[in-house]
């Protein structure tokens, strides 16, 4: 049970990072090239990406909490979600890219306070973990 949280953790860390690298790469192009309208760097991506990290979110914090009673992993996830999903409402542009930024960079955060809390008994005092 503990290696699959593990997993689930690591994986929303590893598309928080795409979704930085997404984010940041289309700005570039755009701004050099002014072309930004096929694959990787389409708008809908981010419905795509929410898609993926909702599911991630919800199975992997929850299930960390749930173990470790650290309810601040969960607010930090709840708020990057938010913020990502803020960004679905906005045009391409610096708003949009910075919310979701700010929202990749609280997910990933919030499971990477969660590997701390469930592994490897690296919490530092006042973590709250067991």
């Amino acid at each position: 049970m503990q290696d699959r949280n593990f997993w689930i953790d690591k994986s929303a860390i590893g598309l928080s990072g795409l979704c930085l690298l997404h984010c940041l790469a289309t700005t570039l192009v755009i701004a050099l090239l002014s072309v930004g309208t096929t694959g990787f760097f389409q708008h809908d991506i981010h419905k795509i990406g929410l898609a993926l990290a909702i599911p991630l979110a919800v199975v992997g914090l929850g299930r960390g909490v749930f173990r470790h009673r650290r309810w601040v992993v969960i607010a930090l996830g709840a708020l990057g979600i938010g913020f990502m999903a803020i960004a679905l409402t906005m045009q391409h542009g610096s708003a949009e890219l910075g919310f979701t930024v700010v929202g990749a960079v609280f997910v990933a955060w919030a499971h990477w306070l969660n590997i701390r809390c469930l592994h490897g008994g690296t919490c530092r005092e006042g973590c709250g973990c067991p």
